[in-house]
């Protein structure tokens, strides 16, 4: 069975992510997937990187937990809204203080190039957002997707990277909210 590891980043309770994160899960356990979350907004963290790369910040113990799951997942999951064309601040955060050089990558010494050390994990990233997608796509060219897709996830070796884009939310009515459950709750049937 598939380790599924997902992760809500929105900063926000009871909102549509919560509803596709349920529907998700629901799937992904009815086809006998192994399941962990992490819900960003629970988590105890500093979001400041305040030392970058250059310094030694100390995980905290939600940080490290939330380390090893990734490390146990063989597919993540990312949840979350598009804030200004890209993801909130909380998500960010968490990627920069998880995603770090010796446990997401490791760059050659003297060199341009790097080792992806999350290989092997494949991922699905289900984001809404009020703009409609095809404007999304066509005028902003989608780099809340591209910065999350390539810059993060495939950096870091994970692959295939797969988007659901839902939205426009903001003008949805309820049957097509509810469709967009449907879709996502099939995803995590399909544990993909």
């Amino acid at each position: 069975m598939k380790n599924i590891l997902i992760i809500l980043g929105h900063p926000v309770k009871d909102t549509f992510s919560d509803s596709l994160r349920a529907a998700y899960v629901k799937g992904a356990v009815a086809s006998g997937a192994h399941i962990r979350e992490i819900i960003l907004r629970k988590l105890e963290f500093d979001l400041n990187f305040s030392e970058g790369y250059r310094g030694n910040q100390e995980l905290e113990p939600d940080l490290v937990m939330a380390q090893e799951s990734i490390t146990w997942a063989d597919h993540i999951v990312f949840i979350y809204p598009n804030w200004w064309s890209t993801f909130p601040a909380l998500l960010k955060g968490f990627i920069d203080r998880t995603f770090l050089p010796g446990f997401a990558f490791k760059y050659h010494k003297g060199g341009l190039l790097w080792d992806k050390l999350l290989k092997g994990r494949s991922a699905r990233i289900i984001v809404t957002m009020d703009t409609p997608p095809w404007y999304y796509w066509l005028v902003y060219r989608r780099p809340g997707h591209n910065a999350m897709k390539r810059g993060i996830l495939e950096f870091c070796g994970i692959r295939p990277v797969r988007v659901t884009t839902i939205g426009s939310l903001r003008i949805s009515s309820e049957k097509k909210r509810e469709r967009w459950i449907s879709r996502v709750e099939s995803l995590g049937r399909k544990m993909n």
